[in-house]
């Protein structure tokens, strides 16, 4: 009797065979791609500016660092803004203060500024929960820089005195 040979359905020469060797080199390929990739380093994005005025002001550090005041000036319309910000610049803090007064050393004569609560209902901001504070004056329209004393400002419940700064250098040493 003559031996049959009776062929297996997946020898190696099979077509199923022949995919599943397809599909794994393909996974091996796929996967060793994807552990390249996720291996590589990628640049971080650039971090914001860190200690910067939000709104390109001077930055007056007071209270040790803790506080920050931004002024902003509108030359046009003779007007100073502050901002009570905490130490990083980042935050808005509502001081409280009812008003404050900066005195000026301008052309030789002291001029004093003060600042009044402002309230923005968009922020919930109050005349008494505030970080927001004007003044106005018709010397400010002309003044570029001046050398100035923040005389006393009270935030959340505790007196700051005798801060000295330069505009529009400010005082801030990080900023």
């Amino acid at each position: 009797m003559a031996e049959r040979h009776v062929k297996h359905p997946l020898n190696a020469n099979s077509s199923i065979v022949q995919i599943v060797r397809h599909l794994t080199s393909g996974l091996w390929l796929l996967t060793s791609l994807l552990l390249i990739s996720g291996c590589t380093k990628r640049e971080a994005a650039a971090p914001p500016p860190h200690d910067q005025p939000p709104h390109g002001g001077t930055a007056v550090e007071f209270a040790n660092g803790i506080y920050h005041l931004e002024l902003v000036l509108d030359a046009d319309a003779g007007k100073l803004t502050a901002y009570v910000l905490d130490g990083e610049l980042e935050e808005y803090v509502r001081a409280g203060a009812p008003s404050f007064e900066i005195t000026a050393k301008v052309g030789g004569r002291d001029e004093t500024l003060l600042f009044q609560p402002v309230a923005n209902p968009a922020t919930g901001e109050t005349l008494t929960a505030t970080s927001q504070y004007e003044a106005q004056a018709d010397w400010l329209k002309t003044a570029k820089a001046f050398d100035a004393v923040l005389k006393s400002i009270t935030v959340r419940g505790s007196a700051y005195t005798d801060v000295k700064f330069n505009f529009p250098k400010g005082n801030d040493s990080d900023g």
